[in-house]
């Protein structure tokens, strides 16, 4: 995973002295506009989060909680720790030997940054898909079944067979399931056994998917999923990501500003220095924004 690059807000010109680098109108942020109250439970509790890399500072006292199944969107202008904060739900930051993440993150209360902690059970819990697909170069069948092969979830094979333990009619249900979760099933149900690069990048992305579901998560993270994507091929995977909200909690960051208003309950807005500015319910957000900045954002003034 490539270093996250933050503050991009190089310029030749000189900016107003009621505006940063990056165009923004300066302001003070209310505390009460990141206070997002919701019913129900929340999945993750963020508190007095930081993250630098070497010395940039790339998130700045980020604190929010996250509903359980539902449809969280981060928005802001490249650079603002957008994908940062994304990577800090499952310790992905962890990779970036430049990183240091100071503060809490609790999934379903338990604190993930303390020590002890099973990254790849945390992992498992925590799934993430990636801006552009990144299917194996392996069968479609292959590409759902690796991650609960490589967990001992399903047993296949001779051995497992002599042994009296083959699960392949077990791997068959999975396999259907997770597709059919994916909105993938009646498009690849014939070809199981084909290769997942010969798929879409639309499908590719949607196996991606699938292969997230496979091992059971609680959560989908989901960074510029549909980005690389057609019209079309975004569409359908906006109807997954709402569809998926039944049972998951799903995070996404996105640049499409539509899409966040179409397809999330809650959006939360960062903007330059990696701050939080705002966090609320989709449609208070783009309709009746209370920071002056983020209005701005919206639009179009900046960003």
């Amino acid at each position: 995973m490539s270093e996250h690059i933050v503050n991009d807000t190089d310029t030749t010109e000189e900016q107003p002295a009621s505006t940063t680098t990056a165009g923004e109108s300066v302001e003070e942020v209310d505390p009460e506009w990141t206070e997002y109250d919701f019913e129900g439970e929340a999945k993750f509790t963020v508190e007095d989060l930081n993250v630098w890399y070497g010395d940039d500072h790339a998130l700045t006292d980020i604190s929010m909680e996250i509903p359980e199944n539902s449809v969280t969107a981060l928005i802001g202008p490249s650079g603002c720790g957008k994908s940062t904060f994304l990577r800090c739900l499952n310790r992905m930051n962890d990779r970036i030997k430049a990183a240091r993440v100071e503060g809490s993150v609790r999934l379903d209360g338990d604190e993930i940054y303390q020590d002890g902690v099973d990254l790849v059970e945390l992992r498992k819990r925590v799934g993430q898909v990636f801006q552009s697909p990144n299917p194996f170069p392996k069968s479609i069948r292959d590409n759902i079944a690796y991650g609960p092969r490589k967990h001992g979830d399903i047993q296949t094979g001779l051995l497992s067979r002599l042994l009296g333990g083959d699960d392949q009619e077990k791997e068959d249900e999975l396999v259907e399931r997770c597709l059919r979760g994916a909105a993938l099933w009646e498009e690849v149900s014939d070809r199981l056994d084909d290769n997942a690069l010969g798929l879409s990048g639309g499908q590719q992305q949607r196996l991606c998917i699938a292969r997230a579901l496979a091992v059971d998560p609680d959560v989908i993270l989901m960074d510029e999923p549909a980005s690389a994507l057609d019209p079309i091929a975004t569409s359908k995977i906006e109807d997954l990501v709402e569809d998926l909200a039944e049972d998951y909690t799903v995070v996404i960051v996105t640049h499409n500003m539509q899409q966040a208003a179409r397809i999330s309950d809650q959006t939360a807005v960062f903007l330059t220095g990696g701050e939080l500015v705002e966090y609320g319910d989709t449609d208070q957000i783009f309709e009746n924004p209370r920071s002056q900045r983020v209005e701005d954002y919206i639009t179009g003034k900046f960003g």
